[in-house]
């Protein structure tokens, strides 16, 4: 139980560090090369083999579906790919762990690696911690190899359900029981190969087991996409399905291949052909999967229909695993709002016929739920320090908050929208600008467009006074529509700041995206 509980440790320690050294590239990269579902597949497979984490890279598949950046028929070659990639472990566990037993060895490199993650900063932290989590790995598999010499005189194949169809059944449910209480597959196939090494499991029963686990990996995603949205919904479901369906297809192989896997070409021990067989067995999967992927995401989009959406759908939970991704749901938000607001605003300026202000009523309830949730979004989030661009990204978001909150505010001024889209010649230009909110332009046009809204104003604000010294308006008339100006002015320094801050917001992997 130590050693898989040091494995279990190291494990997560190791990913949470190679995410970290990636950094942002990698997402930009995995972004662009989602382009067409087998490219999803072979990005999906490389990706989730360096960081070593389905999971992550399923995370950021999905906010990339939650932000309109990829279709999810497309992310579904990711989660295919990252379920390939994640066999890489157990090659590691094998050729490094089992084969050469690094345990030993690992111990000077914990320390070294200590050194580096508690001195160091940065990058060299970073390392230190991903070296520190790969010793653990090496140590943990150490003591559970140490742990079972011996455990074939208490534990035998035969002790164990037969090797028999119903014997394996009840293997893959306690594969799959094992995995989802140690939540990792990797600890699960690690045991196995232990297990399978010591002349505990035969080779038919450790592959029953591995079919198990492929099962239980997805339990974890599936319980705890049950509070999240339906894009994260959708991906687990797809994940469940698409093992379950796998393993099922590979269960009745497992006779079949056994003779294939012992070869003279990879070596006739059991070990070796287990992870072949795990490899195989999502090779398989994604082969089978890969030329039905459209009506496959169809089936999961019947199965896990749109709820009602709400401005701050895209902020579901799960996404605050990985920080990018966090920031990416954080600026569809915030680009959510500013169009509520856009399309509010147009529809309260329209011509008298066409006017409809049953939006701009409705406005406070639909906004303010989403900017607070949007706030504590950035509140939770935890960057590291020594990231520029997403510390730049967040500075933007704030920013972007906080137009956004006083925009809020001036929406609510009726008196003066009244008052623009009832004069002839201050409704056109405040048009304009609830056009521009409802689908932000790109930075430069809103700066124009503001420049030419402030010369509107001052031009509009001199010939009110020069009225009111004709005779031709009252003074009460001068004070409203220059209130009304102001108001003009404002909003249209927001929309500029707002396209401003959200372009930043977005991050550089937006404008190469391939959108579909």
């Amino acid at each position: 139980m130590g050693g898989i509980g040091l494995f279990l440790f190291g494990m997560e320690t190791m990913t949470a560090a190679l995410r970290s050294l990636a950094g942002d590239g990698l997402r930009r990269w995995l972004l662009r090369m989602t382009s067409s579902p087998l490219r999803g597949v072979l990005t999906g497979a490389g990706i989730t083999a360096v960081v070593q984490s389905s999971t992550a890279v399923t995370v950021m598949t999905i906010g990339f579906v939650g932000a309109g950046l990829i279709s999810f028929s497309h992310s579904l070659g990711v989660i295919y790919g990252a379920s390939i990639g994640t066999t890489m472990t157990g090659w590691i566990i094998m050729l490094v762990g089992v084969k050469l037993k690094l345990g030993i060895v690992a111990l000077p490199v914990l320390f070294v690696a200590s050194l580096m993650g508690i001195l160091g900063e940065g990058q060299l932290a970073r390392l230190g911690r991903m070296l520190a989590g790969l010793s653990l790995l090496f140590i943990g598999l150490d003591l559970m190899q140490a742990a079972s010499a011996g455990v074939e005189t208490y534990v035998t194949p035969d002790w164990l359900p037969g090797d028999t169809w119903a014997g394996r059944l009840v293997m893959v449910a306690t594969g799959l029981i094992l995995v989802a209480i140690m939540q990792s597959s990797s600890a699960g196939i690690a045991l196995a190969l232990v297990l399978l090494g010591s002349g505990a499991l035969t080779f038919g029963q450790a592959a029953a087991m591995v079919v198990g686990m492929n099962m239980g990996t997805t339990l974890t995603g599936f319980l705890a996409s049950l509070g999240g949205g339906s894009e994260m919904q959708r991906a687990a479901v797809a994940n469940l399905l698409f093992n379950s369906i796998s393993a099922m297809l590979a269960f009745p192989l497992i006779s079949v291949l056994a003779p294939l896997l012992h070869n003279p070409l990879t070596g006739p021990d059991d070990q070796t052909a287990l992870v072949l067989f795990h490899t195989g067995l999502n090779v398989l999967g994604a082969a089978l999967f890969l030329p039905l992927t459209r009506p496959f995401a169809a089936l999961v989009i019947w199965l896990v229909p749109d709820r009602p959406v709400t401005l701050a759908a895209a902020l579901d939970p799960q996404l605050l695993a990985d920080s990018g991704t966090a920031l990416d749901a954080a600026a569809r938000t915030a680009t959510a709002i500013t169009e509520a607001i856009g399309q509010a605003l147009q529809a309260a300026l329209a011509p008298q016929g066409a006017r409809d202000l049953r939006p701009l009523a409705a406005l406070p309830g639909r906004v303010e739920p989403a900017r607070k949730a949007l706030e504590t979004w950035l509140s939770r989030l935890q960057l590291a320090p020594d990231r520029p661009d997403p510390l730049n990204r967040m500075a933007a978001l704030m920013h972007l908050t906080d137009h956004i909150t006083r925009l809020t505010a001036r929406s609510e001024e009726r008196g003066r929208i009244a008052h623009l889209a009832d004069n002839p010649r201050l409704a056109r230009p405040a048009r304009a600008i609830a056009a521009a909110l409802s689908r932000p332009p790109k930075p430069g046009q809103a700066s124009r467009l503001s420049d030419r809204i402030r010369d509107i104003t001052l031009q509009h604000r001199r010939g009110a006074f020069l009225r009111n010294h004709a005779d031709l308006i009252s003074p009460a008339d001068v004070f409203r529509e220059t209130d009304a100006l102001r108001w003009l002015d404002r909003v249209a320094e927001h929309a500029e700041r707002i396209a401003h801050y959200g372009a930043q917001a977005a991050g550089p992997q937006i404008g190469t995206a391939h959108r579909v």
